[in-house]
């Protein structure tokens, strides 16, 4: 009898690749390994200098082609010297595994190769099984999962369901579930006025005194007050600055930027719109000529309730005892993308961790994903 795959194995091997993005770091040669091993036919889809790797068992055009998604590059670690333990060593202390990706998301993705290659050699489905893995995530994700949904319309591929697997609970394994993500924008203004001293400022334009009154008329009340299933919408003033290195000095041009998560009330075309009609009336207010510059990173989206997500509700509860919240909570992931391409939802790990100098996972927990991925296979092919 063949040994069930091992996700706790496999995750360690996977940590142990310093798959930093851009690079590849042998994560993904490593899954197309035990993948073509397995009877899955693979193939890399590479794109802009990034590596992402296509996995199919089955037929392609199935009837149904039940899909997960994931990522193996991950963020820099920081200051070395601050880990207590060696951050591409997968070293287990009291239960824990760690190293950069051992959270977000080199577990998920070891859980879910490990359950479809478990789940095709036991009880082949009556359909496809597609893994849509990339290495680009973390940074800009333009040639990652959108690259491998280009690659997919483009050869005939399609999965009629997927599931992301990042990290979704905050503090206990079960507790949440994601059914769709808010929207984010990042709008970078320029104040360009006149310089002059600080001692005869109706010399000048002061491009900061203009900032500060558009900054000020933007979060002069809230954007909304929620819906159904978002949180309020949030606008952040993550910086504001001129390099004016002088203290008698009024700067000609200033700078600022916001970042905006945003529910279904909104669109990033029309906060677009908002944020340039606030710069106008300042603009025409002060004498100050504001530009505006913008970066729309996701729109928001919802996977409205119903079948699928009861589905992995389902086999959520039936591993971990707990009900899944259905929650549209966090910050922006791949499935912003799966969106446009067939309904997604996500589920993963305690995320607590992702990030951190120090990331761990429990290694328990690494086997329980695999079980409830498996669940969901077995129900969806049922």
């Amino acid at each position: 009898m063949t040994e069930p795959f091992d996700p706790v194995r496999l995750t360690a091997e996977l940590i142990r690749c310093p798959s930093v993005t851009p690079a590849e770091g042998g994560a993904l040669e490593l899954l197309e390994r035990e993948l073509s091993t397995a009877g899955f036919a693979c193939t890399r889809v590479d794109r802009g200098g990034i590596a992402n790797l296509f996995a199919r068992w089955g037929a392609r055009g199935a009837n149904r082609s039940f899909g997960f998604n994931g990522h193996t590059d991950v963020v820099p670690i920081g200051d070395a010297a601050a880990w207590t333990q060696d951050p591409f060593g997968a070293a287990v202390v009291d239960g824990f595994m760690y190293g950069r990706g051992a959270t977000d998301m080199k577990s998920g993705v070891a859980a879910f190769v490990a359950a479809a290659i478990d789940f095709v050699r036991e009880t082949p489905p009556d359909g496809a099984l597609i893994l849509a893995i990339t290495g680009d995530e973390e940074a800009d994700a333009v040639d990652g999962t959108v690259a491998l949904l280009d690659w997919m319309a483009a050869h005939g591929e399609r999965m009629t369901h997927c599931l992301v697997g990042e990290p979704t609970s905050p503090n206990v394994m079960g507790e949440m579930m994601k059914i769709g993500r808010r929207g984010s924008m990042t709008c970078w203004f320029t104040a360009t006025g006149v310089q002059g001293h600080s001692a005869y400022p109706h010399r000048a334009k002061n491009p900061m005194t203009a900032l500060v009154k558009l900054l000020a008329r933007l979060e002069e009340k809230p954007l909304d007050e929620g819906t159904d299933h978002f949180d309020a919408s949030t606008l952040a003033i993550t910086t504001i600055d001129c390099g004016n290195t002088a203290t008698n000095v009024i700067p000609a041009k200033g700078h600022a930027t916001v970042n905006i998560r945003f529910n279904d009330l909104h669109t990033g075309a029309s906060l677009a719109d908002w944020l340039s009609s606030q710069a106008a009336a300042v603009w025409a207010d002060t004498g100050v000529e504001i530009t505006c510059r913008f970066q729309i990173s996701g729109e928001s989206f919802l996977t409205p309730p119903g079948d699928f997500s009861d589905m992995v509700a389902a086999a959520v509860q039936a591993e971990t005892g707990r009900k899944p919240e259905l929650s549209t909570s966090g910050g922006t992931s791949d499935a912003r993308f799966v969106k446009n391409h067939c309904p997604v939802v996500e589920f993963g790990l305690v995320g607590k961790t992702m990030h951190q100098v120090d990331e761990r996972v429990e290694v328990a927990q690494i086997g329980q994903l695999k079980a409830i991925y498996t669940r969901i296979l077995r129900d969806y092919f049922a």
